[in-house]
C-alpha cells in the first residue's frame, strides 16, 4: 500500500455496503450517464443519493481565495438543502466538504478507492466525519488501492449525482476540467468561479467562462440551477416555537424521519406530535411521502 493512502484502525468497526444498478436505491440521475457504475459500494448515509446534488471542485493546489470561496459555496448550498458532491482530493474538494459539515449540511465523498482507504492519508479525520454525518462512495470494492485511471472514472460520478457542477479553481490541466466536460456531456449545469488572470491557478477556470461556462458572481449564483432565493432554513423558521421548531430542526438536520424517529428524537408521543406536523405540512414548512416520512422542504 502506498504511503499516502491508508487503511485506518476503525476499519474492522466499519460497514461497508453495496447498492447494484437493478437496486431501487439506485440514484436516479446517475443512471442516465453514459457507462454507469454497476456496482457502488458506501459507508455512511444511502439516502443522501436521493437528495439534490451539487458538486464543488477544483484543483488540490490552491490559494486562500479559492480554498475560501470553496468552503462559502459549500456552506451556502448545504444551508439551502443541497447535498454537496466532492472527491475529497487536497484542496478545493476538501473544502468544500469541510464547508458543508461546518453548518450542519449533508455531503458525499466519492473516492477512486475503495471506500476502506483514506486517499490522500492527511484526511483520515475529514474522512471519518464524512463517515459519521455524510457518505463515502466509491464504485472500487473494499481494498482497492488508488491508480491513476481511477479518477477520471470517479468523476464521472462526481458530475452524474449533480444536477449542478460548481468550478472553483483550476489550473489548465486539472482533473476537475474533466469533470466540468462530463457534466456538460451529461447535461448537467455548469459554473465556474472566475479568478485572477494573472495566476496559473485559475487558468482553467477562466478558460472555462471563455468557452461559454457562466461565471460565479455572487455565492447565491449556486443556488439559481435549483429554483432557490437564498433563503436559508434557520429564517423559514423564525416564526416557530416550542415543539414546532424542535420538530422543524430534527428534520433539517436528518433530511428525513418516520413518526416513531421524531417521537424518539422529540421526546414525545405519537398523538402530541401528530398536530404538529400537521401544523409544520399547512405552512409549507414540511411535506410527506407515502405516509410514513416527513421530509423538510428546502
Amino acid at each position: 500500500m502506498r504511503a499516502d493512502q491508508k487503511s485506518d484502525s476503525r476499519d474492522k468497526k466499519k460497514e461497508i455496503h453495496l447498492i447494484t444498478f437493478d437496486d431501487p436505491e439506485y440514484p436516479l440521475l446517475l443512471k442516465e450517464i453514459k457507462d454507469p457504475p454497476k456496482t457502488l459500494y458506501y459507508i455512511g448515509r444511502k439516502e443522501l443519493l436521493q437528495t439534490r446534488c451539487a458538486a464543488v471542485i477544483g484543483s488540490r493546489t490552491t490559494t486562500a481565495y479559492g480554498r475560501n470561496t470553496a468552503r462559502a459555496i459549500a456552506r451556502c448550498l448545504a444551508e439551502n438543502g443541497i447535498t454537496v458532491v466532492s472527491g475529497m482530493a487536497s484542496g478545493i474538494d476538501s473544502c468544500a466538504h469541510e464547508g458543508a459539515l461546518e453548518v450542519g449540511g449533508k455531503t458525499i465523498a466519492v473516492l477512486g478507492t475503495g471506500p476502506d482507504l483514506c486517499y490522500p492519508s492527511s484526511n483520515l479525520k475529514l474522512k471519518a466525519a464524512i463517515e459519521a454525518r455524510g457518505l463515502v462512495l466509491s464504485e472500487f470494492p473494499p481494498g482497492t488501492q488508488a491508480l491513476p485511471y481511477h479518477f477520471p472514472m470517479r468523476n464521472r460520478i462526481i458530475s452524474g449525482l449533480s444536477e449542478l457542477t460548481v468550478v472553483v479553481q483550476a489550473r489548465v490541466r486539472s482533473g476537475a476540467l474533466i469533470t466540468a466536460e462530463l457534466a456538460a456531456e451529461q447535461g448537467r449545469e455548469v459554473l465556474a468561479v472566475p479568478g485572477n488572470i494573472d495566476s496559473m491557478y485559475n487558468l482553467g477556470s477562466n478558460q472555462l467562462i471563455r468557452e461559454g461556462i457562466s461565471p460565479v458572481t455572487t455565492i447565491e449564483n449556486v443556488l439559481e440551477p435549483f429554483g432557490l432565493d437564498g433563503r436559508r432554513r434557520d429564517d423559514a423558521a423564525a416564526g416557530l416555537g416550542g415543539m414546532e421548531r424542535q420538530v422543524y430542526q430534527a428534520l433539517s438536520e436528518q433530511g428525513e424521519m418516520s413518526t416513531d424517529e421524531l417521537c424518539l428524537r422529540c421526546d414525545c408521543t405519537p398523538g402530541y406530535l401528530l398536530p404538529i406536523l400537521s401544523a409544520l405540512e399547512l405552512k409549507g414548512l414540511i411535506t410527506s411521502a407515502m405516509g410514513k416520512f416527513f421530509l423538510a422542504k428546502p
